[in-house]
């Protein structure tokens, strides 16, 4: 089988930026960009982004985003990771970015246009980096703007001692160190995800290009639990301000929202957190906008909120910053709307129930039965996006889903007046296999009176051993969303997703090693004291 590979090496330096090779303490040096505002007269005060995808590439277009910084008087320092495209040393997720930060940090502050004074910026990978440097605990670093991300973003979904439940394993959790980051540059090639096994197509794509990565070695066959944060964790860390911002249809979501529920347990951490939250995608596609171009007003959405936290916290500049600022998607307003924390004050809890027949109703019924489906993962239940990170540049119409043999769908009745959800959704279940591990998949979508469905939110878990009855809690995360008058709520139940989870081969085996499947019966709970039931925030 042949693999197609496309390399994708560094951009041209850009003429607005000065390259230093900054030393860290081992001796290697990291290539870093530095943009300084027009017409500067003395040092002042610098943003900081150390990204792993090329700091002057066309896919996080960082010579745009140093010029609006720079035209708001910020020196802009861009960096690539080490062992990432002009940058010496080892390429290697994770391990490297907090002594590299608080060494960049430390270089910056020795340079005549700083004032001593740092900020730092960024989204997914580049919002990690953050979190790493403030683990260091420089002396520096007043504030950041972690974006679409998390402290442990893209960590493999590894069993605690005892725990029969953990997150299911997305595809990029390995295919990330084999594209990403398995070696300088990005190497874009698709792998057949229907082939068993899968660990045999990566064989053939090392072969292909002539080296392993690192990474993907360390996690395979069996994950070695990398030390993100040597010097502890950030949270144990001096508290800096921090803006998360988070979006209702983020895949990497759910990281965020721990460390949010981290910070909450740390007084100092959490007097200086703020949220901001948008009903964006992982790529920064707006759900108000989903096919807007990145022009200028794009830009001053996705930087004039990181530019007012900046104002206040690196400048001292005296502005009211909403402790949490929230969208409601699908309401026709864009504008954020503010609080003092989230979920906002006066909601309520609202419960609603599978019924058999496929109902959804706001009461349970007695006595309890039980439902069940087959789970099959050489016919799996289709993602429904070629690109889960940009979910809402397709936000596809999923009213097919409820047709699958493999698929149960409960549908409320029709709401009279309009629905706003503003905070966490939940769903508690007793359900059963009669094989070695279950994932179960719950998605909450938006019914309209045509008959289209689109997604609000979902959850997911892999159980251990289920046996005939396990009881469970999914966390379908957080959202702010209108149901229409004449629009009903779903819920559906799965055991797959795939290619962006990767299915339970139902054997028990390794999922990238498993060569066969076999079919599993699945089954939940339904009525009674134990049925299942929908939790959701209402505002």
């Amino acid at each position: 089988m042949t693999i197609e590979i496309h390399r994708l090496g560094p951009g041209p330096l850009s003429p607005d930026a000065t390259q230093h090779m900054v030393r860290m303490r081992d001796g290697v040096r990291l290539a870093t960009d530095v943009y300084l505002p027009a017409g500067s007269t003395g040092p002042g005060p610098t943003i900081l982004t150390r990204l792993p995808y090329d700091k002057t590439g066309e896919y996080t277009f960082m010579p745009r985003v140093a010029a609006w910084f720079t035209a708001r008087g910020y020196t802009m320092v861009v960096q690539d990771v080490r062992g990432k495209f002009r940058s010496e040393g080892e390429t290697l997720l994770f391990v490297n970015e907090t002594y590299d930060g608080y060494d960049t940090i430390e270089w910056i502050t020795n340079q005549q246009w700083s004032d001593g004074v740092v900020g730092m910026w960024g989204d997914s990978y580049y919002g990690y980096t953050q979190w790493a440097a403030a683990s260091s605990a420089h002396r520096a670093l007043k504030a950041m703007v972690p974006r679409v991300t998390g402290t442990r973003l893209g960590e493999l979904p590894v069993p605690a001692p005892g725990q029969r439940t953990h997150d299911v394993e997305m595809s990029v959790h390995r295919f990330y160190p084999l594209s990403m980051f398995h070696d300088r540059d990005i190497l874009e090639w698709e792998l057949d995800w229907s082939r068993r096994p899968l660990a045999d197509a990566v064989e053939e794509f090392f072969q292909a290009v002539g080296s392993r990565s690192a990474s993907y070695d360390l996690w395979f066959p069996h994950p070695v639990r990398l030390r993100r944060f040597p010097a502890g964790s950030p949270f144990d860390a001096p508290a800096v301000p921090v803006l998360l911002t988070l979006g209702w249809w983020d895949n990497c979501a759910p990281w965020q929202w721990s460390d949010y529920r981290d910070l909450e347990l740390r007084p100092a951490w959490l007097q200086n957190a703020f949220l901001l939250l948008e009903a964006i995608d992982h790529e920064n596609n707006s759900h108000f906008d989903p096919a807007a171009a990145r022009d200028e007003s794009w830009m001053n959405r996705y930087l004039e909120p990181a530019a007012e936290f900046f104002d206040v916290f690196l400048r001292g500049e005296a502005a009211n910053i909403a402790k949490v600022r929230w969208q409601l998607a699908n309401s026709g307003d864009s504008t954020f709307r503010s609080a003092t924390h989230w979920p906002p004050p006066g909601v309520r809890l609202k419960e609603l129930f599978p019924h058999p027949g496929g109902t959804l109703q706001s009461g349970s019924f007695e006595p309890e039965v039980e439902e069940s489906w087959i789970h099959d993962a050489s016919s799996p239940v289709k993602s429904p996006v070629r690109d889960p990170f940009a979910f809402l540049a397709e936000l596809p119409d999923e009213r097919d889903l409820a047709a699958r043999p493999d698929v149960l769908a409960f549908t409320a009745e029709p709401v009279d007046e309009p629905l706003d959800l503003a905070g966490p959704v939940r769903v508690h279940a007793t359900v059963g296999s009669d094989g070695p591990e279950m994932d179960l998949f719950a998605r909450l979508s938006d019914v309209a009176p045509d008959g289209s469905t689109h997604l609000i939110a979902r959850g997911q878990q892999t159980i251990l051993d289920p046996g005939l009855s396990f009881d469970v809690e999914l966390d379908l995360g957080h959202i702010g969303y209108r149901l229409h008058p004449g629009h009903a709520l779903r819920l559906t139940l799965a055991s797959s997703d795939a290619p962006e989870f990767i299915p339970a081969p139902g054997t028990g085996e390794h999922r990238w090693l498993a060569a066969t499947t076999k079919t599993n019966h699945q089954r939940v709970r339904l009525g009674g004291r134990t049925g299942c039931r929908l939790t959701v925030t209402v505002l």
